[in-house]
């Protein structure tokens, strides 16, 4: 059934490895992540075990949970850092995340531009339409998601007519004719929307390799036909792989009725795993990274994601679909909510189960617990039920989870086919078999 098909794999570097208590061991050498030497370290690591890409989330308001008991450094800008990771690697993609929302358009086409540059290449932009930060940007409250989408796909067509109106088929570069660049090639764009009026041309030329490959995250309705329509790459919300399989398939179906080629995006959800030796270290370290999420804590989390208060009731109560509030009440993240309750419609779980879930505890990944015979298994499985074209490492627990990935399972994939052994291009778009938008 994978026969003549790879995985696709991505590392996040949002130090993932560091939630919950494990920061406090003593060789956990948290004090490093305040450093970008710590993440080019990394990065070289993922290079080393040809991984297709990086990638780098991004926040733009300050949240309790990153403050306090937490270990976290906030959060710098991706791009930036990416920029500094481009000097120190030649061949692993550099996925920045940036928002839609809160940016101008011609600053952000210039600055991605300007990564795939420094890069040679190898950058892609994960669009993302925010979830909170507006009273940052003087734009409170936040959009509607169906505002915010429509305003996304705008930006982003302006985006990609900016990258297209500096070809860099016009730098000419004639000693002899003294013609450096064909001013005839370069052209305004003159956008007139409903959201941004852009004149242009950019001010930086295209790179070479073509336009940055699109990755998106969307997986509520209005997200899924957003990211189907344009992104090469989706980054998907499935904790079980039911939800993979029926995402996948979505996706797929949206994108053939875009007029797109199903086979040209890939569907790439986060893998939150916690490696270890044996299943019962696995399982402490999961513990572990959990340990500092009360009951309380939990519940809280219920009623941002859901809109649901179970507080008052027993661990072993059955959370049925009556109990479920309007679905169209304000949610935190409609994409996590609509996970849950399609969860609690089809399995009426108990309280304790639903506080459990992953769209209550962390960001609806995939998780997986155990040996590397253990994840390696339950990613062929999903490989296998055509629920995922690749994943984004999320390395949970120590740094010694993520050690085990690149040291033992990342081989066993190769072993099997299904990972390459050396890369076979220099570009992101190489890595990925896809297209961009120019082509």
């Amino acid at each position: 059934m994978t026969a003549n098909r790879q995985l696709c794999i991505g590392l996040s570097l949002n130090a993932t490895w560091m939630k919950g208590e494990g920061w406090r061991h003593p060789d956990s050498g948290v004090e490093k992540m305040g450093s970008i030497d710590y993440y080019i370290d990394w990065a070289k690591i993922a290079e080393k075990s040809k991984l297709d890409f990086l990638f780098r989330a991004d926040y733009l308001y300050v949240s309790p949970q990153m403050l306090g008991d937490s270990a976290n450094f906030g959060s710098p800008d991706p791009t930036m850092m990416f920029a500094a990771i481009a000097r120190e690697t030649e061949r692993i993609g550099l996925v920045t995340t940036v928002s839609t929302t809160f940016n101008p358009p011609y600053v952000v086409a210039r600055q991605l531009q300007t990564l795939h540059w420094l890069s040679n290449g190898r950058a892609g932009w994960n669009i993302v339409t925010s979830i909170e930060g507006a009273e940052n940007f003087g734009n409170s409250p936040m959009p509607s998601p169906q505002e915010r989408y429509t305003k996304a796909m705008e930006f982003t067509d302006v985006v990609r007519k900016l990258w297209e109106s500096f070809p860099n088929e016009a730098i000419i570069i004639d000693r002899e004719s003294g013609i450096f660049s064909d001013k005839d090639k370069v052209a305004a764009v003159h956008h007139s929307g409903d959201y941004f009026s852009v004149k242009g041309p950019l001010t930086l030329s295209s790179h070479k390799s073509g336009t940055l490959p699109l990755f998106q995250a969307g997986a509520s309705e209005v997200g899924r036909n957003f990211a189907s329509s344009i992104a090469d790459a989706i980054f998907a919300a499935m904790p079980d792989i039911e939800s993979g399989v029926e995402l996948r398939n979505d996706l797929r179906r949206r994108a053939a009725e875009h007029g797109r080629d199903p086979n040209t995006i890939k569907v790439l959800p986060g893998l939150y795993f916690f490696l270890a030796d044996t299943r019962e270290e696995a399982q402490e370290l999961h513990n572990v990274a959990h340990a500092h999420l009360s009951i309380e804590r939990r519940h809280a989390s219920l009623r941002s994601v859901l809109g649901l208060d179970l507080s008052e009731f027993p661990s072993n109560q059955r959370v049925t679909a009556d109990m479920l509030p309007d679905p169209n009440q304000p949610v935190r993240s409609r994409t996590h909510a609509e996970l849950l309750r399609r969860y609690i419609t089809k399995h009426q779980p108990t309280v304790e189960e639903v506080l459990a879930r992953p769209e209550v505890v962390g960001s609806a990944h995939w998780v997986s617990v155990g040996t590397v015979e253990d994840v390696l298994n339950d990613i062929i499985e999903r490989f296998e039920a055509r629920a995922i074209d690749g994943f984004i490492a999320l390395p949970g627990g120590s740094e010694k989870s993520m050690e085990i990935f690149f040291e033992k399972l990342v081989p066993q994939l190769v072993q099997k086919g299904l990972f390459r052994s050396e890369y076979m291009g220099e570009t992101l778009r190489e890595h990925l078999g896809i297209r961009s938008f120019s082509d």
